[in-house]
């Protein structure tokens, strides 16, 4: 699928935003530049997902389908996160206390929050690089990593990182066989039976299938990603943490999340490819 910028900055400013927020709510912290770094973030990926709309001016609309919708859940779930964390993050910063139990359901929140975000994708059937258990495991591993590098103590950080490169690489291996064992050919995809071919594509032109759905990324380029997405994610951002450089450590995590995303979206592969001759 074509990777959008704005799709790219929401998945990985929230969930480093909102795993950030979220170990600062357990952990109980009263750090003003922390909070305020976690809430930006968070505003800022959920201010970059409205640039996907073709009219950001109806986002509103998208509170109104939370029974059937993942995209509404989630920004249900987004402004009791936002509000929760910052109810319990001001009690922390001008009382110095708060109830851990708000705490609790602050984090809670913002991680199902994450989840919902990530099965935005997962419930995608159509998407079989994507309808997978590690999916929502990735998203959730990938946030909390990149929170409990600022947040966390060094040997918790570097659980967490271990953590989300184990999922990470189970992710792209899963993926590479995803379509082939869903099962998916032009004959599925058409109701036909035996062998179909395509006589010609379905529109002589560029359109809005193709433009969002259908995305080749050559091979090289993305084996060039996934170790760039090894080093920047994962190991530099360990071998920050020794010396204890944080911000660095979470900068450098960030700019892997970003390259693992890109290939998140530039790998998928929508079934409506095959009416392109894509497969």
């Amino acid at each position: 699928m074509h990777p959008a910028p704005s799709l790219i900055l929401f998945s990985s400013l929230t969930g480093l935003g909102l795993g950030l927020l979220a170990w600062l709510a357990v952990l109980g912290l009263a750090s003003p530049p922390l909070w305020a770094l976690g809430l930006v973030l968070a505003g800022a990926g959920f201010l970059a997902s409205t640039r996907h709309l073709r009219r950001p001016s109806r986002a509103i609309l998208a509170f109104t389908q939370w029974r059937t919708s993942w995209l509404s859940r989630e920004a249900i779930l987004a402004i009791l996160a936002l509000a929760t964390l910052t109810l319990h993050g001001a009690l922390l910063i001008l009382r110095d206390q708060s109830p851990a139990l708000l705490g609790a359901l602050a984090a809670a929140i913002a991680l199902t929050t994450v989840l919902a975000t990530s099965m935005i994708y997962a419930q995608l059937r159509s998407v079989p690089r994507w309808h997978h258990w590690s999916t929502p495991a990735l998203f959730l591993a990938l946030g909390l990593a990149g929170g409990a590098l600022l947040a966390a103590p060094r040997p918790v950080a570097l659980a967490f990182l271990a953590t989300a490169l184990v999922l990470q690489l189970l992710h792209w291996h899963q993926g590479r066989t995803a379509f082939a064992r869903a099962g998916s050919t032009l004959s599925t995809a058409t109701g036909l039976k035996g062998e179909v071919r395509s006589f010609a594509p379905p529109h002589t032109g560029p359109n809005y299938l193709l433009r969002e759905m259908v995305h080749v990324v050559a091979r090289r380029r993305a084996a060039q990603l996934r170790l760039l997405t090894i080093l920047l994610a994962f190991a530099l951002p360990a071998l920050l943490l020794v010396p204890d450089l944080r911000l660095l450590a979470a900068a450098t995590h960030l700019a892997g999340v970003l390259c693992s995303r890109w290939l998140f979206f530039a790998e998928a592969e929508h079934t409506v490819g095959l009416y392109y001759g894509a497969r």
